[in-house]
């Protein structure tokens, strides 16, 4: 019998369908968090991709990093003629120091405290990053080290602003970039280097260099290990750390740097106990004169430190280059300048807007000693320096430089020479030629002219020299003209205090000339040094320049001089004063008689050579001219500085050169050149007066008569060689002609005005002020 076996599937079906199910139960609930995964994956990478992408945006725009943003703005030491710092120049107070002068434990300390994985990363240092995450997580982080590299600090301290609200993803995101362009262009030592010249130290203080002569008063290389560690540790609060005011936060500092460097191994433990022994306020200076430069002193030199900065621009360099600069400043004769323009009663200024300009030169080198281009101005840094403006006539100065040194040079004048004091006009012009005195003498020598300060026979002379020649000899002394010069300028020309003294320095180094200068060496950055001395130029002979001296002399001694206020007793000096009147036809009733726009003087020795200026900066305000007591006033200070700065130099007389022959004349000791002994004829007018030829005929120091032409067609026969310049220009030949036919009659008419009139030395003194700007000068 068969059996039916049957199966039941719908158990087995049901029991496949279980499974089933747990298998999409098991499916489904596996897919989801696959695509989670998956999701926060691709978020991941996306957010690398946009985050490489706004990297690279950021980096793109980062701005330019250059070798002279990280070596810093250093700033320019200017050292007066004794070596010692009178100033710095520059954006911050900082001392660059190389690489091999900074100390290897401030090295240690600098890496300990803010990079201690300095030597390991390329700029940026990501386990430093997490590191200092997690310490800021953690709370463990003690202060001692944050995220960034000592790279990306100093690429921070270098091209970005260290406020806090520039801390953006944007600099954030550059500083990195940038910090890996640095590592790859410089050394690690180099970058060290940058950095411990960059950060700031308080107090104004850049650099730890510059720190350690503020703090301690020496070099980086003469700092202990507990002075290097508090160095080390202040750019992270500068002000918070110093040890003046917060003794204990430096402290506190100081010991978590030298903490630092016994972590990394750089000193031991009992190296750092015994540094933490040492009190921080220990080898603290009292004074910062290294660092430090007080607004007194700056106020000393501030003329003289603008016209450095003056000398450094021509020379196309920079004041923040860190360079060393030499000048020839000597500082107690500026001071003792000072304090006679601002403070010296002696002097009597008579209010604050009365102004000065003068200069001091060496009259062996040219080197400008001393310079003043102010007074009472001291809210004001670098301001107008007057000392080497050119806008303010320099008056009868110029008679020397212009007048009778270019004739003693060319026509070789003795200075017994013949000059006429008659009415004069300027050629081709209506425009007379007055006196101070508004008179006339006649016939006198160029001698007694020069002390006079006679206009007449000045602008006579320069006539008989002619233009060509006179600008010619003031071109050898450093003075040349914006515009074409004529007659007028031998009464005053428009230079400075700096040039005049520099060109009357010429005359007391015997015709050489030395361009005036205040920088003598600059040492730069990379040690090497550059001289700027400059160079003799004969000017004109030794026997000119003596027989200017010897008149201008008189100008100080003689008691008809103009310039006897200025003299200093015992001391052999020369010099000559000038000034410049209001203009007749405006000021005339208007303003006293006396009244004066400029007064100069400049005067010299073997020595030095001082030239001054005084006046309003405006003279046609209401109030502001010169008073006749005003025009000694120049002559005073140079009374007084010369007297200053001679007292302890040799006192020497001027040599005669053997080329010169010595003569009595009336009282007054004359020269002439050897073989020029004749009077010169004068081509502005028909000649001279017999009895004033007579009277001025010189015997020689031995008392024997020398012999003189008593007419001018002996002596233009005799001389024809240097009677005129040889050059002569074509409108000086025609000037001359006119003045000599229309003059001849006025010369022999005025004769008998030939004598000396018995004016005191103070009533010349009064009168000086009677001279007119158009006219005259004294």
């Amino acid at each position: 019998m068969s059996k039916n076996i049957s199966i039941d599937t719908s158990d087995g079906s049901s029991s496949n369908s279980r499974v089933d199910k747990n298998k999409n139960k098991y499916k489904k609930g596996r897919f989801p968090v696959k695509k989670t995964i998956l999701g926060i994956l691709a978020f991941i990478s996306l957010m690398i991709i946009l985050g490489t992408g706004l990297f690279a945006y950021f980096a793109s725009t980062s701005p330019q990093i250059t070798y002279q943003s990280l070596s810093s703005d250093n700033s320019t030491k200017i050292y007066d003629d004794k070596k010692h710092v009178i100033s710095r120049l520059g954006a911050q107070n900082r001392d660059y120091v190389k690489n091999n002068k900074i100390p290897t434990q401030l090295k240690q300390a600098v890496t300990s405290i803010e990079d201690r994985r300095f030597y390991k990363h390329k700029g940026v240092d990501p386990i430093g990053i997490l590191g200092a995450a997690a310490s800021n997580v953690t709370g463990s982080s003690l202060g001692l080290q944050g995220g960034s590299t000592l790279t990306q600090q100093l690429v921070k301290l270098s091209v970005f602003s260290t406020a806090y609200s520039d801390r953006t993803l944007k600099r954030k995101s550059q500083e990195a970039w940038l910090a890996l362009k640095v590592e790859r262009t410089y050394s690690k030592d180099k970058i060290l280097e940058f950095y411990i010249n960059k950060v700031y130290m308080g107090n104004n203080v850049y650099g730890m260099q510059t720190a350690a002569e503020y703090y301690y008063g020496k070099p980086l290389s003469k700092l202990s290990l507990p002075e290097l560690a508090l160095l080390a540790g202040m750019p992270q609060s500068p002000s918070g750390y110093n040890p003046y005011l917060y003794p204990e936060y430096a402290t506190q500092r100081r010991n978590q740097v030298l903490n630092a460097m016994v972590r990394t191994k750089t000193i031991s433990s009992e190296q750092a106990q015994k540094a933490k022994s040492v009190s921080v306020k220990k080898g603290l200076t009292k004074t910062h004169k290294k660092t430090e430069l007080s607004t007194v002193k700056q106020k000393y030199i501030d003329s003289y430190l603008k016209q450095v900065i003056q000398e450094l621009k021509s020379k196309g360099l920079k004041t923040n280059s860190g360079l060393k600069v030499y000048t020839n400043l000597d500082l107690s004769a500026q001071k003792h300048l000072y304090k006679l323009a601002n403070n010296s009663p002696e002097v009597g200024f008579p209010n604050n807007r009365m102004q000065i300009g003068a200069t001091l030169v060496d009259s062996q080198t040219g080197k400008v000693k001393a310079m003043l281009g102010s007074r009472k101005n001291n809210k004001v840094a670098f301001g107008l320096n007057r000392a080497v403006q050119t806008d303010r006539s320099s008056g009868s100065t110029m008679k020397p430089l212009m007048d009778y040194g270019p004739a003693i040079e060319y026509l070789k004048y003795p200075t017994y020479q013949l000059v006429n004091d008659t009415p004069y006009t300027y050629p081709g012009t209506s425009t007379s030629l007055k006196d101070f005195d508004y008179k006339y003498q006649g016939t006198i020598t160029m001698h007694k002219a020069l002390i006079e300060s006679r206009n007449i026979p000045a602008i006579r002379t320069l006539q008989n020299v002619g233009i060509n020649k006179a600008t010619e000899f003031l071109s050898n002394l450093g003075i040349t003209f914006n515009d074409t010069p004529n007659l007028q300028n031998g009464i005053g020309a428009y230079i400075s205090s700096e040039q005049e003294a520099a060109a009357y320095a010429a005359f007391a180094n015997s015709g050489t000339y030395h361009k005036p200068y205040l920088i003598n060496k600059i040492t730069f950055p990379d040690g090497k040094s550059t001289n700027y001395e400059t160079k003799p130029v004969t000017a004109m002979s030794p026997e000119t320049a003596f027989m200017i001296t010897s008149m201008l002399k008189g100008v100080m001694n003689n008691q008809m001089g103009s310039g006897t206020e200025a003299k200093v007793p015992g001391l052999y000096e020369a010099g000559k004063t000038g000034s410049t009147q209001y203009p007749d036809n405006s000021y005339k009733g208007v303003l006293p008689g006396y009244a004066a726009m400029d007064s100069w003087f400049t005067g010299y020795t073997k020595n030095y050579s001082l030239s001054i200026w005084t006046g309003y900066d405006r003279p046609m305000e209401v109030g502001n001219y010169l008073s006749a007591n005003d025009l000694s006033i120049a002559q005073k200070i140079y009374k007084y500085e010369m007297q200053y700065i001679s007292q302890n130099l040799s006192n020497e007389d001027w040599v005669k050169p053997a080329n010169l022959t010595q003569v009595s004349n009336n009282g007054l000791t004359d020269y002439y050149i050897n073989g020029y002994s004749a009077i010169q004829p004068d081509k502005t007018s028909g000649g001279f007066s017999s009895s004033a030829i007579y009277n001025n005929q010189p015997s020689t120091s031995s008392g024997n008569q020398s012999r003189y032409a008593s007419s001018a067609e002996s002596n233009n026969q005799r001389n024809s060689s240097s009677s005129a310049p040889s050059q002569e220009s074509s409108s000086d030949k025609h000037e001359s002609a006119n003045s000599s036919s229309q003059e001849s009659s006025e010369s022999s008419a005025n004769s008998s005005s030939s004598s000396v009139s018995n004016t005191s030395s103070s009533s010349i003194q009064s009168n000086n002020s009677s001279e007119s700007s158009s006219n005259s000068s004294n």
